[in-house]
């Protein structure tokens, strides 16, 4: 069956796998590693993501997120992107690194949501990456040992997973690692693994007899549900572009931009577009580069022709305005007219 678009909202909860091309080593040691978590906490920090579960396999990997306000689909393009650029020039090779696009499937958080964090944290055993659950305790390169304490990543939502099993955080640690421990006989989950009643049902073929019955069952393998979640996230995703997603798709000429922002946070035009360093102008570059990048989907090159800077420089400008633009949040359709 065809493969349809990708489905996102703010605030959804997606299982995400990205695959190396040919199954090829997407991670050749800690270095590459590294590179990788700093990018996507990166993308947590500052909100475009929350991360509840991760596991970084030698050619693949899994997330589990929840969206921000920024689409699914914008984060992954910057962080793959990202990655495969300082990827190849570090190990001096050319062409695509990832198979295809990423794949990702929307959860029914209630019924999925600790059965996902156990079944990615699992992969490395799985996998032979690591020999066993100790082992697996200690393993930087998935979000269990931070889940257990024993690795800090400050950009990892653990409290919100361990809130799941208790308040003490320490006997909140001791029944999460008795969660996974029951869940190692499991094995490999297909049910888990995107579609819902497709894949527990027996495939579309089961799906498809299903209906032919008196009771109706939806199915979609870009979901993980119930019938009625997933007939209810279809409704929501489809009917979901507002007057707000409208205008920003509209091409507003950044003069205009950034003379309605000017206004708004008492900065002159030239102040904005200029190199002053007074903190208000620099807070207000910031935000347009923001906005520009990231709510109006513009090229990040476009935008450093025009301040005199690098395309790096305003990417990481767009990262520092996303923690600034919660009080003109309310703004940004009038500026973007």
């Amino acid at each position: 069956m065809p493969r349809g678009p990708r489905l996102d909202a703010p605030g959804v909860l997606h299982h995400v796998m990205v695959r190396g091309i040919e199954r090829r080593a997407l991670f050749r040691d800690d270095r590459d590693r590294d590179d990788f978590l700093r990018r996507l906490g990166g993308f947590a920090e500052g909100r475009a993501l929350t991360v509840y579960a991760w596991a970084l396999l030698p050619n693949h990997v899994h997330l589990l997120v929840r969206t921000g306000t920024r689409p699914l689909a914008r984060t992954m393009r910057s962080l793959l992107t990202g990655y495969a650029g300082a990827f190849n020039r570090r190990h001096r090779r050319a062409g695509h690194l990832f198979q295809n696009r990423y794949r990702s499937i929307v959860v029914e958080e209630e019924a999925y949501f600790l059965e996902l964090v156990r079944y990615l944290h699992l992969n490395p055993l799985r996998g032979g990456v690591v020999a066993d659950l100790r082992a697996l305790d200690r393993y930087a390169y998935t979000g269990h040992a931070a889940l257990m304490g024993k690795v800090s990543q400050g950009w990892q939502a653990t409290g919100e997973v361990l809130g799941h099993f208790a308040k003490n955080p320490r006997r909140a640690r001791a029944h999460y690692r008795a969660f996974v421990t029951a869940g190692v006989p499991l094995g490999r989950r297909p049910e888990l693994q995107g579609g819902g009643l497709i894949r527990s049902l027996g495939g579309w073929q089961a799906v498809r007899a299903l209906r032919r019955g008196r009771e109706a069952y939806t199915a979609d393998e870009r979901i993980l549900g119930s019938s009625e979640f997933v007939d209810a996230m279809l409704r929501e995703v489809e009917g979901r572009e507002t007057q707000e997603e409208k205008t920003l798709r509209r091409s507003v000429p950044l003069s205009t931009l950034v003379r309605r922002m000017g206004e708004s946070m008492g900065v002159e035009p030239e102040g904005i577009l200029g190199r002053s360093r007074a903190r208000a102008a620099t807070h207000a570059r910031q935000i347009l580069a923001y906005v520009w990048v990231e709510r109006l989907g513009r090229r990040a090159s476009e935008l450093a022709r025009v301040l005199g800077q690098t395309r790096g420089n305003v990417s990481l400008a767009a990262k520092q305005g996303a923690k600034l633009i919660r009080p003109w949040g309310n703004l940004i359709e009038r500026w973007c007219r």
